[in-house]
């Protein structure tokens, strides 16, 4: 026999157990926060590698050495949609943006045009002693640090130069401007992402 009120009973008794799940869960992401960085650096990584027309398929990024508030990320580029496309600026933080290159020198519009499912760098090769095609430097720092004339000052995380605790490197609303070569057109449009550019930094 049911009696009245026992479906309620129930109902509650499982919202109790429901929400305790979620307590424990909240509890134990705040002991281990490095667990919830991990998601959302994964969060971050995915998002960017399907983005379009301008995905990033891979990022890393270590302090550079000779002045501990810059930055030098390596950032492999792909044309992911189906027009030719060149960038000209690179945009992060309250709309801060670059279009020049630091390292290389000239503009980014100069070295990045990129035919669809073409790949492009940023970042030096040989700093991350790797055989990158592309030595084109872009550096991001925080406004607060940076001394740098050149490079994207919107970090609002840069990598340490601490071997035990490198760091995050964190760009809010980082994205590009580029243009577009439609059917004998040209036109300008902005690519920013929802999702912060986020990457767990690499030793010095």
């Amino acid at each position: 026999m049911r009696f009245v009120g026992q479906g309620a009973t129930e109902y509650l008794v499982l919202l109790a157990v429901v929400l305790i799940i979620a307590l424990v869960s909240v509890a134990l992401l705040g002991f281990f926060p490095e667990m919830a960085s991990d998601a959302q650096v994964t969060e971050s990584r995915m998002y960017w590698q399907s983005a379009s027309p301008i995905a990033i398929m891979e990022v890393v990024s270590k302090v550079y050495a000779p002045n501990n508030a810059l930055n030098l990320p390596y950032i492999r580029l792909r044309n992911t949609g189906t027009y030719p496309i060149r960038i000209t600026k690179a945009i992060g933080g309250n709309a801060k943006e670059t279009s020049t290159l630091c390292g290389v020198g000239g503009n980014i519009s100069d070295h990045f045009y990129m035919a669809p499912g073409e790949e492009a760098e940023f970042g030096y090769a040989s700093y991350y002693g790797g055989g990158a095609s592309g030595n084109h430097g872009i550096d991001i720092y925080l406004d607060a640090t940076g001394t740098a004339t050149c490079g994207l000052k919107a970090a609002s995380s840069i990598c340490q130069n601490s071997t035990s605790s490198p760091g995050m490197l964190i760009v809010p609303s980082f994205g590009f401007e580029y243009i577009m070569y439609l059917e004998g057109q040209q036109i300008t449009k902005r690519e920013v992402g929802i999702k912060p550019l986020m990457v767990k930094c690499l030793a010095p």
